[in-house]
């Protein structure tokens, strides 16, 4: 890779991961450096990020290793890529709101460099409507994200939160720098798959079948072609909660391509899905405002054998291929 990648660790338990994360990105050729929060440094000492990067690890702003430059502003021009991970709440509102009190924060309002944000919380931390808030603002300043992974969080809840992972995360780093120019990159992409339920009352709800195949391989694709994807793959979720999170993902990521292809029950009450301002493909699923194309098959798509797109039957049974078809129709479209 042959890039200087400054990695900018904030306090919490993922601190672990980012250690792992300065090996991988050294063993893709990156050449690294550190600049730890006092946070951070509670957790992990700066001497392992040391030892992995085979470079001088920075915490104190007055702490001038080369006195010939100064250094915050020296690491602010040297990167290529800036990656935040962990990115904590504390870090993400400071940055937000233009806040520079210690080393980390100094040198990314200094950096003309792209800024990366790996977030990494407790799940109702990352659901807050001021981290939210905050997010949005710094979406709309025009930084990154790689978004949290769901699972066992290390405060004991389940949900979204978890650091991705430095293999994940490396790649994504990889995949920024490569020669060939992705036609996704740069580009947001959310997906949902699997099956959204309306409940009736307390007791009773209306769910569909799902897999979620569908679904799943349009993310994977739009993954290797480059874009940001967020999947949102529910089992078991209410569709208003499907409702709530695209409203959060529209208003980060202004520029969103929304693909729905989730089985979401329309019946009379149930709340439907305003896609108005965004670019957006349906299979059939009753929305507010006007997708660019809507695939229409004989049952759920994740179930159909064929697809109809404009006229023309596509086979659904593969789904990777379905996969690459879809987004190659999608990219022509673009291009045109």
């Amino acid at each position: 890779m042959n890039k200087n990648i400054l990695l900018c660790v904030s306090g919490g338990i993922a601190v672990y991961k980012a250690v792992a994360l300065v090996s991988k990105l050294s063993q893709a050729g990156a050449n690294v450096k550190v600049i730890m929060t006092a946070s951070a440094r509670q957790f992990v000492n700066p001497l392992s990020f040391q030892v992995m990067s085979k470079n001088d690890v920075f915490f104190d702003t007055f702490d001038e290793k080369d006195s010939s430059v100064i250094a915050h502003i020296d690491l602010a021009d040297w990167a290529d890529l800036i990656l935040v991970a962990p990115a904590t709440a504390n870090v993400i509102g400071k940055l937000a709101n233009g806040i520079a009190d210690d080393m980390v924060t100094t040198t990314l309002l200094a950096t003309t460099a792209p800024v990366w944000l790996a977030p990494a919380m407790n799940v109702h931390m990352y659901d807050h409507p001021a981290v939210k808030r905050n997010l949005a603002q710094l979406a709309s300043d025009g930084y990154q994200f790689i978004e949290p992974s769901e699972g066992f969080l290390a405060c004991g809840y389940v949900g979204k939160g978890r650091l991705e992972e430095p293999e994940k995360i490396t790649a994504i780093v990889q995949g920024f720098f490569s020669e060939k120019v992705k036609p996704l990159a740069g580009k947001t992409v959310v997906v949902t798959a699997g099956a959204f339920y309306v409940p009736l009352d307390e007791h009773h709800v209306i769910s569909t079948k799902a897999n979620g195949r569908i679904g799943q391989a349009i993310a994977e694709e739009a993954k290797i072609l480059g874009a940001n994807v967020i999947l949102i793959d529910e089992k078991e979720a209410s569709v208003h909660k499907l409702f709530e999170q695209l409203e959060g993902y529209q208003k980060q990521y202004p520029s969103t391509f929304f693909i729905h292809a989730a089985n979401t029950p329309t019946i009379e009450g149930a709340p439907i899905l305003s896609i108005e301002g965004m670019t957006a493909v349906t299979f059939g699923q009753k929305v507010i405002g006007e997708p660019m194309l809507t695939i229409v098959s004989d049952t759920w798509i994740d179930f159909s054998d064929t697809a109809e797109i404009n006229g023309q039957f596509w086979d659904a049974t593969d789904a990777t291929q379905f996969a690459k078809a879809f987004w190659t129709y999608i990219l022509q479209g673009d291009a045109q």
